[in-house]
């Protein structure tokens, strides 16, 4: 099974344009929710990262990583 890469992301944050471009960069299938626009990603983002809206936070499968690298995300699909 497929581990799926979520992406959670805000307009305006340096740290997910550099994530995404990286991701881009490697090929990695993902998707981006952007939580200004989705009231449960957000809470789901707060719920992962102390209570903060700290962003970029990605899932891996049922792996929740805030402000990950690239290569983070890469050893979590190995």
């Amino acid at each position: 099974m497929d581990k799926q890469v979520t992406v959670y992301w805000r307009p305006g944050c340096g740290f997910c344009a550099r994530l995404l471009r990286d991701i881009d960069s490697a090929g990695m299938t993902h998707r981006k929710i952007n939580i200004w626009d989705d009231p449960s990603a957000a809470r789901f983002v707060r719920s992962v990262a102390r209570g903060n809206e700290t962003v970029p936070t990605v899932t891996v499968g049922e792996k929740a990583f805030v402000n990950p690298s690239l290569r983070q995300l890469q050893e979590a699909l190995a």
